[in-house]
Protein backbone atom coordinates (compact mmCIF):
# COMPACT_ATOMS: atom_id res chain seq x y z
CA UNK A 1 0.00 0.00 0.00
CA UNK A 2 1.08 3.78 -0.78
CA UNK A 3 0.25 6.29 2.16
CA UNK A 4 0.55 9.78 0.20
CA UNK A 5 0.90 12.62 3.13
CA UNK A 6 0.10 16.37 1.94
CA UNK A 7 1.09 19.48 3.62
CA UNK A 8 2.19 23.13 3.64
CA UNK A 9 4.86 26.19 4.98
CA UNK A 10 4.39 29.42 5.01
CA UNK A 11 0.58 30.23 5.37
CA UNK A 12 0.79 32.89 7.77
CA UNK A 13 3.91 34.69 6.58
CA UNK A 14 3.67 38.37 4.70
CA UNK A 15 6.81 37.66 2.77
CA UNK A 16 7.06 34.91 0.62
CA UNK A 17 5.23 31.66 -1.22
CA UNK A 18 2.79 28.90 0.58
CA UNK A 19 4.47 26.05 -0.38
CA UNK A 20 2.63 22.86 -0.59
CA UNK A 21 3.84 19.65 -0.98
CA UNK A 22 3.06 16.06 -1.31
CA UNK A 23 5.48 12.47 -0.92
CA UNK A 24 3.99 9.31 -1.47
CA UNK A 25 5.70 6.48 0.74
CA UNK A 26 5.56 2.89 0.41
CA UNK A 27 3.97 1.39 3.65
CA UNK A 28 6.75 -0.68 4.31
CA UNK A 29 9.06 1.94 4.26
CA UNK A 30 7.23 4.02 6.92
CA UNK A 31 9.28 2.51 9.93
CA UNK A 32 12.54 3.48 7.97
CA UNK A 33 11.25 6.75 7.73
CA UNK A 34 10.50 7.27 11.41
CA UNK A 35 14.26 5.76 12.37
CA UNK A 36 15.99 8.53 9.95
CA UNK A 37 14.29 11.03 12.54
CA UNK A 38 11.58 12.36 9.82
CA UNK A 39 8.76 14.26 11.69
CA UNK A 40 7.00 17.62 11.49
CA UNK A 41 9.29 20.39 10.22
CA UNK A 42 8.23 22.70 13.10
CA UNK A 43 10.50 20.40 15.48
CA UNK A 44 13.28 20.83 13.16
CA UNK A 45 16.37 23.17 12.78
CA UNK A 46 16.86 24.34 9.29
CA UNK A 47 19.52 22.31 8.92
CA UNK A 48 18.03 19.09 9.83
CA UNK A 49 15.36 19.90 7.92
CA UNK A 50 17.62 20.11 4.44
CA UNK A 51 19.34 16.51 5.66
CA UNK A 52 15.82 15.25 5.97
CA UNK A 53 14.85 16.91 2.49
CA UNK A 54 17.45 14.55 1.02
CA UNK A 55 16.41 11.35 2.57
CA UNK A 56 13.03 12.13 1.67
CA UNK A 57 13.39 12.18 -1.76
CA UNK A 58 15.85 9.65 -2.12
CA UNK A 59 13.50 7.12 -0.11
CA UNK A 60 10.37 8.50 -1.29
CA UNK A 61 8.36 6.45 -3.82
CA UNK A 62 7.39 10.05 -5.32
CA UNK A 63 7.44 13.67 -4.41
CA UNK A 64 6.05 17.08 -5.42
CA UNK A 65 4.97 20.51 -4.46
CA UNK A 66 3.82 23.64 -5.63
CA UNK A 67 4.06 27.30 -4.62
CA UNK A 68 1.70 29.90 -4.09
CA UNK A 69 2.54 33.44 -4.91
CA UNK A 70 1.59 36.89 -3.05
CA UNK A 71 0.04 37.86 -6.22
CA UNK A 72 -2.39 34.62 -6.39
CA UNK A 73 -3.03 34.82 -2.48
CA UNK A 74 -3.84 38.81 -2.52
CA UNK A 75 -5.98 38.12 -6.42
CA UNK A 76 -7.89 35.09 -3.68
CA UNK A 77 -8.81 38.00 -0.81
CA UNK A 78 -9.67 40.33 -3.35
CA UNK A 79 -12.14 38.02 -5.02
CA UNK A 80 -13.12 37.00 -1.52
CA UNK A 81 -12.07 33.17 -1.89
CA UNK A 82 -11.10 31.23 1.24
CA UNK A 83 -7.64 30.78 1.39
CA UNK A 84 -8.31 27.43 2.40
CA UNK A 85 -9.69 26.78 -0.96
CA UNK A 86 -6.77 27.77 -2.54
CA UNK A 87 -4.51 25.42 -0.70
CA UNK A 88 -6.57 22.95 -1.16
CA UNK A 89 -6.91 22.87 -4.36
CA UNK A 90 -3.06 22.27 -4.61
CA UNK A 91 -3.18 19.54 -2.22
CA UNK A 92 -5.96 17.52 -4.31
CA UNK A 93 -3.91 18.53 -7.43
CA UNK A 94 -0.43 17.05 -5.83
CA UNK A 95 -2.66 14.35 -4.72
CA UNK A 96 -4.15 13.21 -8.19
CA UNK A 97 -0.24 13.66 -9.96
CA UNK A 98 1.06 11.10 -6.96
CA UNK A 99 0.67 7.11 -7.53
CA UNK A 100 -1.23 6.21 -4.14
CA UNK A 101 -3.91 4.28 -2.35
CA UNK A 102 -4.50 6.50 0.43
CA UNK A 103 -3.76 10.58 0.85
CA UNK A 104 -3.97 12.28 4.68
CA UNK A 105 -3.87 15.66 4.35
CA UNK A 106 -3.04 18.29 7.24
CA UNK A 107 -5.90 19.91 7.56
CA UNK A 108 -6.24 23.84 7.69
CA UNK A 109 -9.23 23.86 8.99
CA UNK A 110 -10.57 22.33 12.11
CA UNK A 111 -13.61 21.05 10.31
CA UNK A 112 -11.88 18.18 8.97
CA UNK A 113 -15.14 16.53 7.91
CA UNK A 114 -15.74 19.09 5.79
CA UNK A 115 -12.29 19.18 4.20
CA UNK A 116 -12.50 15.36 3.38
CA UNK A 117 -15.90 15.83 2.03
CA UNK A 118 -14.15 18.96 -0.38
CA UNK A 119 -11.34 16.92 -1.49
CA UNK A 120 -13.29 13.57 -1.88
CA UNK A 121 -14.99 15.30 -4.45
CA UNK A 122 -11.52 16.35 -6.22
CA UNK A 123 -9.35 13.44 -5.58
CA UNK A 124 -9.71 10.15 -7.79
CA UNK A 125 -9.76 6.97 -6.66
CA UNK A 126 -7.83 7.63 -3.31
CA UNK A 127 -8.99 7.48 0.21
CA UNK A 128 -8.75 11.12 1.96
CA UNK A 129 -8.33 11.29 5.79
CA UNK A 130 -7.93 14.88 6.97
CA UNK A 131 -6.86 15.44 10.09
CA UNK A 132 -5.51 18.56 12.53
CA UNK A 133 -1.90 18.26 13.54
CA UNK A 134 -1.33 15.34 11.14
CA UNK A 135 2.42 16.46 10.06
CA UNK A 136 2.61 15.32 13.81
CA UNK A 137 0.74 11.91 13.89
CA UNK A 138 1.47 11.11 10.54
CA UNK A 139 5.07 10.25 9.04
CA UNK A 140 4.02 10.61 5.16
CA UNK A 141 2.49 13.75 6.13
CA UNK A 142 5.57 14.77 8.20
CA UNK A 143 7.89 14.18 4.90
CA UNK A 144 5.99 16.49 2.86
CA UNK A 145 6.15 19.21 5.67
CA UNK A 146 9.82 19.33 5.38
CA UNK A 147 9.59 19.22 1.56
CA UNK A 148 7.51 22.02 1.75
CA UNK A 149 10.02 23.75 4.36
CA UNK A 150 12.82 23.38 2.71
CA UNK A 151 11.48 24.72 -0.72
CA UNK A 152 10.37 27.82 0.89
CA UNK A 153 13.05 28.74 2.85
CA UNK A 154 15.08 28.26 -0.48
CA UNK A 155 12.84 30.78 -2.18
CA UNK A 156 12.91 33.07 1.18
CA UNK A 157 17.04 32.74 0.80
CA UNK A 158 16.17 33.93 -3.19
CA UNK A 159 13.96 36.94 -2.50
CA UNK A 160 17.13 38.24 0.11
CA UNK A 161 19.11 38.44 -2.04
CA UNK A 162 16.85 39.54 -5.05
CA UNK A 163 16.41 42.72 -2.77
CA UNK A 164 19.79 43.03 -1.18
CA UNK A 165 17.83 42.87 2.17
CA UNK A 166 17.38 40.36 5.23
CA UNK A 167 14.29 40.66 6.13
CA UNK A 168 14.17 37.68 9.02
CA UNK A 169 11.38 34.88 9.04
CA UNK A 170 8.87 36.92 6.61
CA UNK A 171 6.68 36.24 9.61
CA UNK A 172 4.60 39.43 11.23
CA UNK A 173 6.06 38.66 14.73
CA UNK A 174 9.52 38.37 13.16
CA UNK A 175 11.06 42.33 14.45
CA UNK A 176 13.07 42.19 11.21
CA UNK A 177 10.44 41.61 9.14
CA UNK A 178 8.34 43.92 10.86
CA UNK A 179 11.30 46.86 10.26
CA UNK A 180 12.13 45.84 6.28
CA UNK A 181 8.30 46.12 5.81
CA UNK A 182 8.04 49.99 8.14
CA UNK A 183 11.21 51.48 6.39
CA UNK A 184 9.60 50.10 2.12
CA UNK A 185 6.26 51.32 3.41
CA UNK A 186 7.64 54.59 4.44
CA UNK A 187 9.87 55.16 1.53
CA UNK A 188 6.64 54.58 -0.78
CA UNK A 189 8.52 51.37 -2.48
CA UNK A 190 5.88 48.90 -1.29
CA UNK A 191 3.86 48.66 -4.17
CA UNK A 192 7.33 48.98 -6.39
CA UNK A 193 9.38 45.87 -7.77
CA UNK A 194 10.61 43.83 -6.82
CA UNK A 195 9.07 44.17 -3.09
CA UNK A 196 5.14 44.27 -5.44
CA UNK A 197 5.90 40.68 -6.33
CA UNK A 198 7.16 39.05 -3.07
CA UNK A 199 4.79 40.67 -0.89
CA UNK A 200 1.22 39.80 0.29
CA UNK A 201 0.04 42.90 -0.17
CA UNK A 202 -3.27 42.54 1.43
CA UNK A 203 -1.87 41.21 4.81
CA UNK A 204 -3.53 43.04 7.39
CA UNK A 205 -0.23 43.60 8.83
CA UNK A 206 0.74 45.82 5.93
CA UNK A 207 -2.69 47.92 6.41
CA UNK A 208 -1.77 47.85 10.32
CA UNK A 209 2.46 49.02 9.18
CA UNK A 210 0.92 51.85 7.12
CA UNK A 211 -1.03 53.43 10.20
CA UNK A 212 2.55 53.22 11.64
CA UNK A 213 5.45 56.13 11.26
CA UNK A 214 8.97 54.98 10.52
CA UNK A 215 10.39 56.18 13.78
CA UNK A 216 8.37 53.57 15.73
CA UNK A 217 10.90 50.77 14.58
Amino acid sequence: MIRIGVDEAGRGPVIGPLVVAGVSIDEKDIEKFKSAGVKDSKLLSIRRIYFLEKFVMENAADFKHYEIWPADIDERSKENTNLNYMELDKMARIANELGGDMVTVDSPSANTLKVEKYLTKLIKNKKVVAKNYADRDFVEVSAASIIAKANREREVDKIKKDIGYDFGSGYPSDPKTANFLGIIIENGKINQMPYKKYIRSTWRTITRLKNRTLSEY
